[in-house]
């Protein structure tokens, strides 16, 4: 599992609250499943909390800063299905939409939560809307999409996403005018940060207008980046295909004089596929992440280094997460259609400068540059993301139903839980320079834990910007 950091918790206290449209008073079509699972050792009753700290330790310092007051310590509120619910399915219409970039599971979401919602709900009209927040527009004029379990079967053996994708936020009154005036009572919303904080103004503009809708979000993220949950979906997937892209380097490189293989993996702000790609692998002579800054030239910098692996070892493998080494550029302060930095490419960088550093001293040099990210992004899902794609849309399906809104699915502590959107996009999951995946990625390629004069104290700040 992905690492979760835990440096949000030193904002102060942090709120779990899940919004709710109202009591739920309506008798849940599974409650009689619900009952027989009752006697079994794997239930959780409905009204129990799933506790954020996992050590006793963490636990025995916050209980002492409540006074022993069990129910003060920070929890999460289990999914799963209601005895009692909001809507009536017979009379809901659910709108699904999947935004930003690909990723591997997006078609099992969009299965799973078409074929629960249908199956066990008996949901009689679930819309598609095209391409992101666009097909809620309609000047863009995209068409919507009646999705059916017959429409959805076999989708999930496909990589991308049936609804089309696009980036960049939309007015948010016009997406809840939309839903309006097609009467849905339930939104589904699957994407990264961006989508979620659209996802968040849709909620708030729908409540402003003191409308019963939910709106539950199913985070994806490739580069796993996203605060309180294990992991997200279509991770495994990713760094699973960027391991051959390794693999593949790897024999490119040693088999040719002074061969040096750079890999460029997904990773914006988050090195999690560098380092589990690599670690899967085991083939990486050097990994570098945006958490880690480093020096190219000088004594003890990255191209000295990298020298050294080549004259002892005779090739050298280098795994660069996209957002490494944006402390080596000058801020252009462009921006996406989604308002992110662009980040500058630190792979052509590395290439260029592995290449004048090895001339300038006369050394022969054979580069191999692989950049693998659109054809990572676009396979499909490996066995383990299809099985937790599929439980996370069970999850947002019960969540929705029994009128929770404003909120994604997750799970934390191996527990499948409901987590406001606020807090889903209040910080951003990184890997910790001191945490246990670094130090196993430093074990595993030998690399020195920095490159350059970055003191540790530099090298903590800095990840934690």
């Amino acid at each position: 599992m992905a690492e979760p950091t835990d440096r949000p918790t030193s904002r102060g206290p942090i709120d779990f609250t899940v919004e709710t449209l109202g009591p739920c008073t309506v008798d849940s079509p599974l409650a009689p499943r619900l009952q027989a699972r009752r006697t079994t050792h794997h239930y959780i009753d409905e009204t129990d909390r799933v506790l954020f700290d996992d050590t006793l330790s963490k636990v025995t310092r916050r209980a002492a800063k409540t006074n022993g007051e069990l129910e003060e310590l920070p929890s999460l509120e289990p999914t799963g299905p209601r005895k009692k619910i909001f809507f009536d399915p017979s009379k809901t219409r659910v709108g699904i939409v999947t935004c930003g970039g690909l990723c591997p599971g997006i078609n099992n979401v969009i299965r799973g939560l078409v074929s629960e919602l249908t199956t066990h709900y008996g949901v009689r009209r679930i819309y598609g809307f095209k391409n992101g927040y666009q097909g809620f527009i309609p000047r863009y004029g995209h068409d919507v999409v009646d999705l059916t379990p017959e429409s959805v079967s076999g989708i999930d053996g496909e990589g991308g996403t049936i609804l089309g994708t696009s980036r960049g936020q939309q007015d948010a009154t016009e997406v809840v005018d939309c839903l309006e005036r097609m009467g849905i009572g339930v939104l589904f919303v699957i994407g990264g940060d961006g989508t979620m904080r659209g996802a968040q103004k849709i909620a708030a503009e729908i409540k402003a207008r003191d409308l019963k809708i939910a709106v539950v979000g199913i985070p994806k993220t490739i580069d796993n980046d996203i605060p309180f949950i294990d992991q997200s979906f279509g991770f495994q997937s990713a760094f699973s295909e960027a391991s051959r892209s390794i693999r593949s380097a790897k024999v490119e490189a040693r088999t040719a004089p002074n061969g040096v293989s750079v890999v460029k993996l997904m990773g914006r702000h988050s090195g999690f596929i560098a380092c589990y790609a690599a670690l899967a692998q085991n083939d990486a002579d050097f990994v570098l992440i945006p958490e880690v800054p480093f020096t190219l030239e000088g004594p003890g910098g990255f191209l000295e280094r990298l020298r050294e692996k080549v004259a002892t070892q005779g090739h050298a493998l280098v795994v660069a997460a996209e957002g490494a080494g944006q402390e080596l550029f000058e801020d252009n302060g462009l921006q996406d259609a989604s308002g992110n930095k662009k980040l500058q490419d630190v792979g052509i960088l590395l290439r260029q400068a592995i290449a004048d550093d090895f001339a300038q001293r006369g050394i022969e040099l054979n580069m191999r540059y692989i950049d693998p990210s659109y054809v990572i992004r676009s396979v499909p899902a490996n066995p383990y993301d299809a099985v937790y794609c599929i439980r996370l849309a069970h999850a947002a399906v019960h969540a929705a139903m029994a009128g929770r809104t404003n909120m994604v699915v997750g799970r934390w502590r191996r527990r499948f839980v409901h987590i406001p959107i606020g807090l889903a996009v209040s910080a951003r999951n990184q890997v910790d320079p001191h945490g246990d995946l670094w130090w196993s990625v430093l074990e595993a390629t030998g690399q020195p834990w920095s490159f350059g004069e970055f003191s540790a104290e530099q090298v903590t700040a800095f990840g934690g910007q």
